[in-house]
């Protein structure tokens, strides 16, 4: 059900799976597993490159913390052959934390870190990749909600979002403003 789509005509993302009419809670699960976990890459000086990032960011930002995030490895979904069954998805979650998602997934080296396959299981096996979440609100009046990032944030500071974060904690990274459009 992978889709590969284009919002640009030049970067790419996929599209793993789309439920219009949503999911109950009983259509979701999570498989919590250290199988999950990032896996150090073989390359010790590429490994070795994250903590140096780290160490530079945190000097330029001292409102930067080292926090655990919970890590995305991959996802089932299922659709039994009975059409009355309804469908499941169930997300496989490991452990990651802030530092190693600024030393992989942002650092300049990111490319480096993958390993050359279509899974992206395996593609991003020695990345951060922490789970985020987002949302699209609309006001009984048809406006969306969007919020401005603070300018003390680890990336993408000041610029406007949509509600979400990470779902184990609840972010400090916005200033308030709400804005409608």
């Amino acid at each position: 059900m992978e889709e590969k789509l284009s919002c640009d005509g030049g970067h790419e993302f996929k599209l793993l799976f789309s439920c219009p009419s949503g999911l109950s809670p009983s259509q979701m699960s999570v498989v919590f597993d250290e199988a999950y976990d990032r896996i150090p890459h073989p390359d010790h000086t590429l490994e070795k490159s994250i903590s140096e990032i780290w160490d530079a960011r945190v000097q330029q930002s001292s409102s930067l913390y080292n926090g655990t995030k919970f890590r995305y490895g991959g996802y089932n979904f299922n659709v039994e052959n009975d059409p009355k069954q309804q469908p499941h998805v169930s997300l496989h979650l490991g452990l990651t934390d802030y530092r190693t998602f600024v030393g992989t997934n942002l650092s300049p080296m990111w490319e480096r870190f993958l390993v050359p396959s279509e899974d992206d299981c395996i593609q991003c096996q020695h990345t951060s990749s922490p789970l985020g979440n987002g949302a699209v609100v609309e006001t009984s009046d048809r406006r969306i909600l969007v919020l401005q990032r603070s300018n003390k944030v680890g990336e993408f500071p000041g610029y406007f979002v949509f509600p979400g974060g990470h779902p184990e904690v609840i972010s400090n990274a916005w200033y308030g403003y709400i804005l409608c459009f």
